[in-house]
């Protein structure tokens, strides 16, 4: 199911909340969490009830393998390394199987069949949740919480699918407080506010440069050196309203819950330098793999060049993590790169000035988006040869046309469909990602006034006259 779809938002979304809080109004506290934990179930069944019993096998097996550890038996740490092992191969199997098959074949010209295995929704942002609990439970964090506040947390619908990567601290220790368990307007208006805001960001922004990304993903060959930097900034909006969007969503929907997730995106397209972009893209991936990858490998404590390699392999990993592909492989090899180039420059203590260092990393960033967003590294690098094949200039027709009537110059008219309209709508939205404060920074001075009561309803208006168009979200298919 689908945060931007009717049946979600006039159906599913109030059904579970009144539920849930008419319940606790009998003071039926246990029944309300199971009632939303049953809801959410629902909720991951509605896209394709054959990957339910992966979910709950991994749930199941999760608990059994995190109570063994809370007895504090001289065996845990075994039992926590099996543990890490089974949600590894779990994700490993149903990720990656047919890759390693294709390669394996490519390199030994073998002729192993595919296994065509689909990909359970949400397993790689389970597994990691997963193996932070167990990890958390070693360390004796999660001691004293029932099965039932185990299964909310790990169902919790609105960070289910596509995170934010929420751990235990962050969501169950909520339930112990008394005041999550009684209706809050103001909560309920903050979230209503955010909501609005990612959905808008999803349905009225993400999905319309999707189309564009898509057209010029697939019209590769046909496109001007113009057209292929539309096309390929186009996808650079898109993936951060699309992601940043369901983020916001999931954090509203949270809010009319009174429950709090952590945040995921803090205008990442303002970063000075690569380091920076990471501290604000996809927040808690990134506190994962520093977490539970970087620091375990022993971080920055073993010397330069053993830095510079666990750098490596966090980003190594996390381009794996995203997709069983070697354009993702490359996108996070250029990004450990980038961020190796990074930290040698800073401690040699040279700056750039700041217009010059933002568009540096922008530019980075970008372009690593293209193998990020290419079916294959051909299609990436034939992409590239269009970006910045300047001896074929060509401008879209109307901007042509404009060059050519107070210039009196002649300029090759685009071949295929970009338009002036879609670099203003560009240039607007770099407006906005620069110089505009971010959901989450508006929502931290959010208050229930008459102003934002008719914004909120303009914009859920004009995003729901455009739910007829819906899609999935991008991060659904990692």
């Amino acid at each position: 199911m689908l945060f931007n779809s009717y049946v979600f938002i006039l159906l599913f979304f109030p059904i579970v909340l009144i539920g849930y809080f008419t319940l606790l109004k009998f003071k039926q506290k246990n029944l309300a969490k199971l009632y939303v934990i049953l809801g959410s179930i629902f909720f991951y069944s509605f896209w394709s009830i054959k990957f339910l019993p992966i979910l709950l096998l991994s749930i199941s097996v999760n608990y059994i393998v995190s109570q063994f550890i809370n007895k504090d038996t001289k065996w845990k740490k075994l039992i926590l390394t099996l543990g890490i092992i089974f949600n590894v191969l779990l994700l490993g199997y149903f990720k990656y199987v047919d890759f390693f098959i294709t390669n394996i074949n490519t390199l030994f010209q073998s002729q192993f069949p595919l296994l065509y295995i689909a990909l359970p929704l949400g397993i790689s942002f389970i597994t990691f949740q997963k193996i932070a609990y167990l990890v958390e439970s070693y360390r004796g964090e999660t001691k004293g919480y029932s099965f039932i506040d185990f299964l909310f947390f790990v169902t919790f619908f609105p960070q289910l699918i596509a995170g934010p990567i929420t751990y235990h601290s962050e969501l169950m220790a909520q339930l112990k407080k008394p005041e999550k368990y009684y209706k809050n307007l103001n909560n309920m208006s903050a979230g209503l506010y955010i909501f609005a805001i990612g959905l808008f960001k999803k349905v009225i922004i993400a999905d319309t440069f999707a189309v564009w990304a898509t057209d010029g993903y697939s019209n590769i060959e046909a496109l001007s050196l113009v057209d292929s930097w539309i096309a390929t900034l186009s996808y650079t909006f898109q993936l951060y309203f699309d992601f940043s969007g369901y983020c916001d969503m999931a954090i509203g929907i949270a809010l009319f819950f009174n429950f709090v997730l952590p945040v995921n995106f803090n205008s990442p397209y303002k970063a000075l330098n690569i380091q920076d972009f990471w501290r604000r893209w996809h927040i808690t991936l990134n506190r994962f793999f520093t977490q539970y990858v970087y620091f375990p490998l022993g971080g920055s404590r073993l010397g330069k060049v053993r830095t510079y390699v666990n750098i490596f392999i966090i980003f190594f990993i996390s381009g794996f993590w995203h997709g069983a592909g070697w354009t993702f492989v490359i996108w996070g090899i250029l990004h450990g790169l980038a961020s190796i180039v990074y930290r040698t420059w800073s401690q040699l203590g040279l700056k750039l000035p700041k217009v010059f260092a933002w568009f540096v990393t922008f530019l980075f960033v970008h372009l690593a988006w293209v193998y990020f967003r290419a079916p294959d590294i051909a299609s990436a690098h034939a992409m590239f040869a269009k970006m910045f094949n300047f001896g074929e200039l060509q401008l879209p027709p109307r901007i042509a046309s404009i060059v050519a009537d107070s210039l009196g110059l002649s300029f090759q008219s685009a071949a295929y469909f970009f338009d002036l309209k879609l670099i203003i709508l560009l240039a607007i939205f770099f407006g906005v990602v620069l110089f505009t404060k971010n959901s989450i920074e508006k929502l931290e001075t959010f208050k229930p006034t008459v102003k934002n009561a008719a914004f909120i309803s303009v914009v859920t208006v004009l995003s729901l006259l455009y739910l007829n168009r819906v899609s999935e979200f991008l991060y659904f298919n990692f």
